[in-house]
């Protein structure tokens, strides 16, 4: 089980010294990785340093997107989403936005948990709403936004059984609307993870969104 970040100062990640930082980054992290994926638990210490603002960010972006009202704070989200990293044992660590991807989608899996029990104890009532729009707007810097289709104020838990429908239909469709809506990938970056051309995540994104579309608003 690796250690819980903590909101406090974090002491800096090693320096390296050779390539730039992005790259310097990147490859510390993958390096970690793979350590904690081969059983070094210390390795997950230092993953922390280099990781924990990045799933920070990701956690105030998944809680925005649920609006007012929810009862966990970042911090808290990223504490338990990374317990639950920390159980998967089977996980095969590959790469710094592979990691991210299944960090962000663990975040989906605890506020879903999280909507599901407030929902059982409104005996029904009080559905929680997300807004669906801002998966382009939110992509990294210097991606160019693609014609976006809205879908707001839509039920998180209505989402949840659309994407296990559209899983049934296309499980590459369904993870590719996890890793851009929930993880908040770029196209390439999606197309990195799912080892397919920039062109066909493009084309299947926009197919994904208009699908769900339909699902949710019918």
């Amino acid at each position: 089980m690796p250690s819980t970040p903590q909101e406090h100062a974090l002491p800096p990640a090693p320096a390296l010294t050779g390539k730039g930082p992005a790259a310097r980054a990147s490859e510390s992290v993958t390096g970690l990785l793979r350590a904690w994926g081969a059983g070094d638990a210390q390795a997950s210490d230092s993953l922390v340093r280099l990781v924990y603002a990045e799933l920070r960010r990701q956690a105030g972006i998944a809680l925005r997107r649920e609006g007012a009202g929810h009862t966990l704070q970042p911090t808290a989200l990223v504490h338990e989403a990374w317990l639950r990293l920390g159980d998967q044992h089977d996980a095969r660590w590959e790469s710094r936005t592979q990691f991210f991807a299944i960090a962000a989608q663990t975040m989906r899996r605890v506020l879903l948990d999280h909507a599901r029990t407030r929902h059982a104890l409104k005996r029904g009532g009080g559905a929680v709403q997300i807004t669906l729009g801002g998966a382009d707007r939110e992509a990294r810097p210097g991606v160019r936004p693609v014609e976006e289709t809205s879908l707001d104020a839509v039920d998180v838990i209505a989402l949840d059984d659309a994407l296990a429908r559209l899983a049934e239909l296309d499980p590459q469709k369904a993870r590719l609307v996890d890793l851009r809506y929930f993880a908040g990938l770029s196209i390439p970056e999606a197309a990195e993870v799912l080892g397919v051309s920039t062109a066909t995540v493009g084309r299947e994104w926009a197919v994904a969104r208009m699908w769900l579309r339909r699902e949710l608003e019918s």
